[in-house]
Order: structure tokens, then sequence, then C-alpha cells
């Protein structure tokens, strides 16, 4: 009798990706075999390629369940000619503002880390001048109006010599949250300097590089063993007060079984506000890295924060609605060490009709108890100017009694950034984290790494652009 052959997996949709050798545009299908999720490329130069993008395919089928309206930018800065991702600047077709906006004020960096995206070193000495930073800050405001969240970055952006200048430069902007993205050697060292970092609250916070609590890993990640630096940059930012997030890249196979120390540790600090996970991204100086062996995944680290011992579950850490496939997030409420998540408390249809508006806590009771029973509140005003901030504006501010604030709440965020391994056109298109170029372009983190960072990176695109003909047969 006649038996169909049926294929070796679930074909669930498709998209368009890159290949990884010659980074043309080439299509994808998208696979699920048991609980794993590829992407099938076929180049007509490379062949099949197959590269692995989840290791939840149910997670992974309910990010789409999570997707919204995009917020678009009030203005775009370039028109669409060749096509995403060749147009980045932001164009018309970019379906998502800028949540989070990075500008790079050097290049220059006390640091050489093999896993730098940015390719900064000692060696690399260039350093913007406060009219292309004022520039580039306009050039933000512009398109966001009121922008949710900037991170200063670099290289190592605390070695500018006009540093503190360029952070009130920021503040004097219509700009909701402000981030200092740096390795916390200069914060370590400088007291006076930490001190002054202390005048810019409230609406200001340091993203503290915390990859490890071991100094094997450090050397791999970093080229040098910054377990006192670290240590010493929290007791001085502890000592200030000053709101912190730990931001820890992960490296498959090197530290992402120390997703729940990182957690642990980070609780032992009342400064520390949450922590972000960022997978290394194929892209910059990545020394040693192989997709196949290093590549860690969101739905690895997701799985790993909801195994270790802590309070946040399943339901707890969600996709966030503005790019769902590319970002889970969760939020809980913080006393001293002990949390209580919250977003697992809050419907999907909720969190997604009301966006970006402002959630009531009054209307979920589930919320409303667990707010008063873990503060021991037995009553209290709900005031609204005062609300516990999102710091990122896909999920919605909740109202809560007048005594709870900013310094009660404690997120975990897994951000997968794009490169040529797991590159997805729809993901891209619905990027939110962007950085600010001199020339006043905003661009998405995932191509700017790959196609518009610098002359490399330029010729990758024209690379790219030459092997597009050859997919369409020219």
């Amino acid at each position: 009798m006649f038996e169909r052959k049926s294929a070796p997996y679930l074909f669930h949709g498709q998209t368009t990706s890159l290949c990884d050798q010659c980074l043309a545009p080439v299509p994808a299908k998208i696979v699920i075999e048991g609980n794993l999720v590829y992407y099938l490329k076929r180049c007509r130069t490379h062949g099949v390629r197959k590269a692995l993008i989840s290791t939840d395919a149910a997670y992974w089928k309910r990010t789409l369940d999570w997707l919204k309206p995009g917020d678009r930018p009030e203005t775009a800065q370039t028109r669409i000619d060749l096509g995403c991702p060749y147009d980045c600047g932001l164009c018309p077709d970019h379906e998502q503002h800028s949540c989070l906006a990075l500008i790079e004020v050097n290049e220059h960096c006390n640091l050489t880390c093999p896993v730098c995206f940015a390719g900064s070193s000692p060696q690399h000495t260039g350093t913007r001048t406060l009219a292309e930073i004022e520039r580039m800050l306009d050039a933000l405001v512009a398109s966001e109006k009121e922008p949710d969240l900037l991170q200063i970055s670099g290289g190592e952006p605390t070695l500018h010599p006009e540093i503190l200048t360029i952070l009130r430069m920021a503040k004097a902007r219509p700009i909701r949250h402000l981030m200092l993205n740096t390795n916390g050697l200069r914060i370590a060292r400088d007291r006076d300097f930490v001190r002054e970092l202390s005048t810019l609250k409230p609406g200001f916070e340091v993203y503290l590089q915390f990859d490890s609590l071991r100094p094997e890993v450090h050397k791999t990640l970093r080229g040098a063993d910054l377990t006192r630096i670290r240590q010493q940059a929290l007791e001085n930012l502890e000592a200030e007060g000053i709101s912190t997030t730990l931001v820890a890249t992960i490296r498959k196979g090197l530290n992402d079984d120390e997703v729940g120390a990182i957690i642990d540790h980070a609780l032992e600090w009342p400064c520390v506000r949450g922590v972000t996970f960022q997978p290394v991204q194929d892209a910059g100086r990545n020394e040693g890295f192989e997709a196949n062996s290093h590549r860690a995944l969101l739905s690895d680290i997701r799985r790993a924060v909801i195994e270790a011992d802590n309070p946040f579950g399943e339901a707890d850490m969600i996709p966030l609605p503005c790019n769902p496939e590319s970002i889970s997030i969760g939020y809980a409420l913080r006393r001293g060490r002990q949390l209580a998540p919250i977003t697992g408390m809050m419907p999907r249809e909720t969190l997604v009709d009301v966006l970006p508006n402002t959630v009531t806590f009054e209307r979920y009771p589930g919320l409303r108890q667990r707010i008063f029973d873990f503060f021991s509140l037995s009553s209290g005003e709900c005031n609204a100017p005062d609300r516990l901030e999102a710091l990122l504006c896909c999920l919605p501010e909740v109202q809560v009694p007048a005594d709870i604030g900013y310094t009660d709440l404690f997120r975990i965020a897994i951000v997968e950034f794009l490169d040529p391994h797991n590159f997805c056109l729809s993901r891209v298109k619905r990027s939110c984290v962007h950085f600010v170029t001199p020339e006043g372009k905003i661009v998405p983190f995932d191509t700017y790494n790959l196609f518009y960072r610098d002359a490399e990176a330029k010729a990758r695109r024209a690379a790219s652009l030459a092997a597009r003909v050859v997919q369409m047969g020219g």
C-alpha cells in the first residue's frame, strides 16, 4: 500500500533571514521539531543553513499572542528605497518607536572585552564633542517628543572628559529616565564621581556590567578578573543610593548556569532594581564564539530564571508586547530580599489592550490584595502622579498607594538581539532598542552592529546588497 512521506518537522511559517556566510537576505522556513524551533534558510551560494531559534516551542508560539499595534515614532529620518534592513534611519516602514535609545559618546575604553559588540579598546581614542552629542539628543527628542529611556554608552562613557555635563544635558531634556551604561571601573575607584552622579536623581540609573560571580568568566568575556571591581562599584552605588541595574552577557557553556546566582546576588543590594540578561550577539569583537556551541537563547535563560530559587514562575516572565519574540520581562514587588511577582497577575488581554495607559490596581483584586499583604498595608490612597514606574513604555504604569515607589520594584529582563544566525525581518521591523547616530539617524540595535556602525559594517551592508542580487538570480 502506498504511504506518503511525512516531513520530519512541523512547518509553522515563513520569514526572511540572512545567510550567516554571505549575509544575503534569504527565505527561511520556521519549523518546529519537538520542543525546538529552527529557521531553515536556503542560500543560492551556500545551500541550506539551519539555525536554532528557541528551545521552548510552546512559549515561542505564545509570543505571537502578545503582539500589539506598533507605537510609531513622531518622524521618520529616511525614505524607503532598498527595503528593510537597508533603509534604517528610521524609515517609514519601521513599526516601533524607540522604547530604549542609546547614544555612544566615545569609542575609548579601559578594557578590551573579547565580546564587545562595538570593538572598543584603549587604542580607540574617538570622543564625541558636546556639540555632536547635543545634536544626537535633539534628534532623539524630535523623533520621540518625550523619550521613555535613554542610555548613555560608549566605549566606556565614564572616560569622556565631559561625561557629567553630558548627563546634565540629557536631564535638561524631556527624557523620562536616564541610564549610564558602564563597566564600573571608574565607579569603583572614584567616590567623588559617584557622589556627583547621585545629584542626577531621581530618574537616573546605572546600568552596570555584571556577567558573573566567577573570575574565570570575567577573564573570558572581559579579558580581566573584575570580581573586586564589581563589589566595590556596588558598595559605592549603595552608599549614594543610586538605582542600579545589573546587566549580564550570557554565553552558553560559560555562565548560563549562573542566572539564578546573579539574581540572588542582586537581591543583596537594596540599590539594585533588577537584572537584565543579554545573550551574546555575534557582532563586533566576538572572540572564540561558535554559534552551535556558544549561543544562549532567550528561551534558555527564561527557563533558568523560572527554575532558579526565586518566586518568578512560568506566568511571571511574559513577552514584551512591542517585540515579544525578542524580549521577556517580569516585575515583582520587593521588600528586602523578598519578592512578590506581579506581571502574572494581570491578564494578557489587559496588558495588550490598555497599553501604554495606566492600570488602576483597584480593577484587579488579586493585585490589590498582594500589594496590601506584601507591605502590610490595611489602607492607603492611590497616588496617580507618582506611579510605579515600568521603565518600559510597552508595559503600563500601575497606580499604587502613595508610600510605594520605584525602590519597591524589582524586574528581570531578557533581551535577545539579532545577528546573521537568528535574523528575522519582522523582528527587525518591531525592534524598539535603537542607536542614535552622530548624523541624527535612529537605527535598530540589531542592524546597527551588522550594517551601519563603522566602515567594516558598511562594507558588510554593501556585500549583503550584492549577494541579494545573486539570490534574485541577477
